[in-house]
């Protein structure tokens, strides 16, 4: 595992974080419309990420993050950390105002009243700018929500999560965790 970087700290979602951490968001959608399927896969993550989407996902997250607090975590990064000037400030600049703090990344493990959707723990999203990818951010976050995935009354003692089958980084990463193949995903147009 890499060594975390000085000047980035994993802390509970705030409300003031909510800018930023809607544009992560928005590149963790990219990332997968782009990352892991074609010009039409991405243009339908595109299409979904609207007004209405951002201040329903954002209501969500608040609430996630209210009822069950440590849920939602997010990485911060302070200018300065050797890191590149990646990264998102909480009013949704670009992080590049010396001394200010950005928001590089988050995990969000849906809330322990939603364990019951498949009787564990569920990590819902981690994702990282690409700036800080490697560096021991990501495995920070993972410790974070494996820390409050233990600290929910889970049905079953595991965590699960959806992964991309082309998304080969992650799959590594995941593996790297010890997860390992469980059921089969299927899916349907609606």
């Amino acid at each position: 595992m890499s060594e975390t970087p000085d000047g980035v700290e994993v802390r509970p979602y705030e409300p003031g974080d909510a800018a930023a951490f809607w544009e992560l968001k928005r590149g963790f959608e990219l990332g997968i419309g782009e990352g892991t399927g074609g010009d039409d896969k991405l243009s339908k993550y595109e299409a979904k990420l609207t007004d209405d989407y951002r201040e329903r996902y954002l209501s969500w997250v608040e609430r996630c993050a209210t009822d069950d607090p440590g849920c939602v975590v997010v990485a911060e990064a302070v200018s300065g950390d050797g890191h590149g000037d990646g990264g998102i400030d909480s009013d949704g600049g670009d992080g590049d105002d010396d001394g200010d703090a950005r928001l590089v990344g988050y995990a969000f493990a849906l809330p322990e009243e939603m364990t019951f959707i498949w009787d564990a723990a569920v990590l819902n999203e981690l994702f990282l700018d690409a700036d800080y990818r490697g560096t021991g951010v990501a495995d920070e976050l993972m410790a974070a929500v494996l820390d409050h995935a233990r600290s929910q009354d889970l049905p079953l003692d595991r965590i699960v999560l959806d992964v991309d089958e082309a998304n080969d980084r992650a799959r590594a990463f995941y593996d790297r965790y010890g997860f390992d193949h469980w059921g089969e995903l299927v899916a349907r147009d609606l």
